[in-house]
């Protein structure tokens, strides 16, 4: 074999393994979106179709997988993400926001109810949403720049209720124990953040 082979054979493998850690991810977004919500290695395994060997290999244990899929839950996000003007007026970017707010929530929903049943037991669980909320803090700091600023001392708590009540335990409440349709659900976010931010005034 001459040393041209080598980097060939190296670049295989690491392959091979990317596209194994893909299918065991792929798998266990699947399963959880089909209602799964606490999907084990051994169904993981088989719908990813590797062995649970190759699982473990590629994953220490859950945490690490969860990491992995709660990165790939962020980046879809981040890409259905569309910028809202900040020169809109008031009522306009708070429409806007709820809008995509509810589309998002959508999005990443049986992820985030997955979650939610495990975070008390998982730390990576629990960076998982820290890096949700401070998505969303940033997209509210920018985009109602004007209102926080004009909250002065209040800013923080305003902020702090803002995200309170866009991220997904204010929806989940909103769609799953008032059992309100999207649209429904969307107007009431609506109305919780015009109300917080005329309130500010």
């Amino acid at each position: 074999m001459s040393d041209t082979d080598v980097p060939v054979r190296v670049d295989g493998r690491t392959a091979r393994a990317e596209r194994t850690r893909t299918a065991i991810v792929d798998a266990h977004l699947a399963l959880i979106g089909e209602g799964d919500l606490r999907p084990t290695g051994e169904r993981i395994a088989e719908r990813a179709g590797v062995s649970l060997r190759a699982l473990w290999t590629n994953f220490k244990d859950m945490e690490t997988l969860f990491e992995a899929s709660g990165e790939r839950v962020l980046a879809e996000q981040k890409a259905a993400y569309q910028p809202i003007p900040v020169n809109l007026p008031l009522v306009k970017r708070v429409d806007a926001f709820c809008r995509q707010r509810a589309r998002l929530l959508q999005l990443i929903a049986p992820s985030a109810r997955a979650a939610q049943l495990r975070e008390p037991t998982s730390a990576q669980l629990r960076r998982n949403r820290a890096k949700h909320i401070e998505l969303l803090r940033n997209e509210l700091t920018e985009l109602f720049a004007v209102e926080l600023d004009a909250a002065g001392q209040d800013r923080t708590q305003l902020l702090n209720a803002l995200i309170a009540a866009s991220m997904w335990p204010a929806w989940s409440m909103l769609r799953d124990g008032l059992g309100l349709g999207v649209d429904e659900a969307r107007r009431t976010m609506t109305r919780t953040i015009l109300a917080l931010l005329a309130a500010s005034d």
